[in-house]
């Protein structure tokens, strides 16, 4: 029987101390879940000025045969850094989230093995109302306006477009790098087009977040980046 294989995808800017090591160990306990299964690990870096030396990749490359390594020259986004990364993967399927590993690792592997037992092309992560007891009250109000905005105005049964973990096959992947937006609406872009084109099949996947995670800070800017981000979606599909 053909091994088949998985493609772990994750942008990186400016990560914290010790990242390297909390993606080793992240590494490990996925590969023990999927046992006859060959995980490759593609790293993207987003243009850090910070965090990111040889000494870190080098670890990696040590610990994790096969790291593709991606530098790209400046911050571009998130959207644009995972585009770079999912070209590369050559994988069965594909699975991207974030570079700190938020979720869960056996909620990463219930994403691949949505792909892997059913028809379904794309796998969403959906986060439960547990999501909102561990995030700052500021993002829990973005959050749940934007939810509000995609249910009401985009008419789209998956509301919970952000969550940072999903996964595709080659027709799904295909998809994703059709995909536009540089920054953090890519994730909205992705699941417009994916539950607007009749030959895709959309799969909701109930994740939960670590309890241990530490959010940063939302920019105003980025704020009014993405909200010219959604008009600009609302009306180009």
């Amino acid at each position: 029987m053909k091994e088949e294989t998985l493609d772990l995808v994750l942008p990186c800017y400016n990560p914290p101390a010790n990242w390297d090591r909390n993606v080793i160990a992240s590494i490990e306990k996925i590969r023990a879940m999927i046992p006859g299964t060959r995980l490759n690990l593609i790293l993207v870096n987003d243009g850090s000025v910070k965090g990111i030396s040889d000494r870190e990749i080098s670890i990696l490359k040590e610990e994790i045969p096969g790291l593709f390594y991606i530098a790209l020259l400046s911050n571009t986004g998130k959207g644009h850094a995972l585009r770079a990364g999912v070209r590369e993967s050559k994988g069965d399927f594909c699975v991207y989230t974030d570079i700190d590993f938020p979720y869960r690792e056996e909620d990463l592997v219930k994403v691949f093995r949505a792909l892997q037992h059913t028809s379904g092309d794309v796998a969403a992560g959906v986060r439960d109302d547990q999501y909102y007891q561990n995030v700052p009250p500021f993002r829990v109000m973005i959050s749940r306006f934007l939810k509000f905005l995609i249910k009401s105005l985009l008419k789209l049964e998956i509301t919970d477009t952000q969550c940072g973990l999903k996964g595709f096959n080659s027709r799904g992947k295909e998809l994703f790098l059709q995909t536009q937006t540089d920054r953090y609406l890519f994730d909205l872009e992705f699941i417009m087009k994916s539950s607007r084109d009749p030959s895709i099949t959309l799969n909701p996947v109930p994740v939960k977040l670590k309890p241990d995670i530490v959010f940063s800070r939302m920019n105003p800017k980025v704020l009014l980046v993405e909200s010219l981000n959604f008009l600009r979606l609302m009306f180009r599909f």
